[in-house]
């Protein structure tokens, strides 16, 4: 059967040795559609020095150098957001093997790579465009992309005293707050770790972000859902003078007194869906509703 021609961009699981075993079918199934694939540098010397495999016609990018018409990141949801990091404006569709745990953005599991392969080609697959956080500090440059596909989260930088959080929306006083943080998030991130401190499950598609405390210091600081178009603005206190700004859980360091801005990105970031595969039934399997512990 011929194929029409596609390049692959290839990022993966760096960390553990058996998340690697799938990317051997991945491969042997490009290769057999004479696809182009370039695979991450660091992702490639972490396989050379695992395994042995055949790279045979397969480039090596470093960075965001490259261009493809799908990424697709080995992992569990963790690498899938390094991946879509790295993809960043690119509008690059990605598609999630889930070697991990849990799997909301990795949704596809080693048993169906080669049926996913299959309906990549025969274009049997729908893209599902998720909305981006932008993050602007006063006066500070971040190392890492200031772009987050889940959520960002203010937090204290060490185990001392909680800190002081004033929170502005659309240059409104909203509150403040004391807490040891606090989680803004995306409706993709929704089921991450706003979910663990008793933040809303918001559908992707939806047009809002939700923020949600850490450990908040009054019990009446409960969760909070704005409209995606709302500038939220916080100005943090600190005994310790400093705070953490983690960016889809890549810390950054920030000083007293720098104000964050978080407003919607002017790009989106497209995940590969399978036209049978629907969110809430993913949401069951996941949070395993409906499950009965007694068995």
């Amino acid at each position: 059967m011929e194929s029409h021609h596609l390049r692959f961009a290839i990022f993966g699981n760096t960390y553990q040795t058996k998340k690697s075993a799938s990317i051997r079918q991945v491969l042997s199934c490009l290769k057999r559609h004479g696809a182009d694939v370039l695979i991450d540098s660091d992702y490639y010397a972490f396989l050379l020095a695992t395994d042995q495999f055949d790279m045979d016609g397969v480039r090596v990018f470093e960075g965001d150098a490259f261009d493809a018409d799908f990424v697709i990141s080995m992992g569990g949801d963790g690498t899938f957001l390094k991946a879509a990091s790295r993809v960043g404006p690119k509008q690059i569709p990605i598609i999630g093997i889930n070697m991990g745990r849990l799997g909301f953005l990795a949704d596809v599991s080693p048993e169906e790579i080669e049926t996913c392969m299959r309906l990549i080609y025969n274009k049997e697959y729908v893209l599902d465009g998720r909305k981006v956080i932008q993050v602007e500090a006063q006066n500070t440059e971040f190392v890492g992309p200031a772009f987050a596909l889940n959520d960002v989260a203010i937090l204290k930088r060490d185990n001392a005293s909680m800190i002081t959080i004033h929170a502005s929306v659309n240059g409104e006083y909203l509150t403040t707050y004391e807490a040891d943080g606090l989680v803004f998030s995306t409706p993709t991130g929704s089921t991450a770790y706003s979910l663990s401190n008793g933040g809303p499950i918001i559908v992707p598609g939806t047009y809002v972000f939700s923020m949600t405390a850490v450990a908040p210091h009054s019990l009446n600081l409960r969760p909070i859902v704005f409209n995606d178009d709302s500038v939220v603005t916080f100005d943090v206190e600190s005994r310790s003078h400093n705070f953490l700004v983690a960016i889809d859980g890549r810390s950054e360091k920030c000083k007293e007194g720098t104000r964050i801005t978080l407003s919607k990105a002017d790009y989106k970031v497209y995940v590969v869906k399978r036209r049978d595969k629907d969110y809430f039934s993913t949401l069951r399997e996941k949070m395993m509703w409906g499950a009965d512990g007694r068995n």
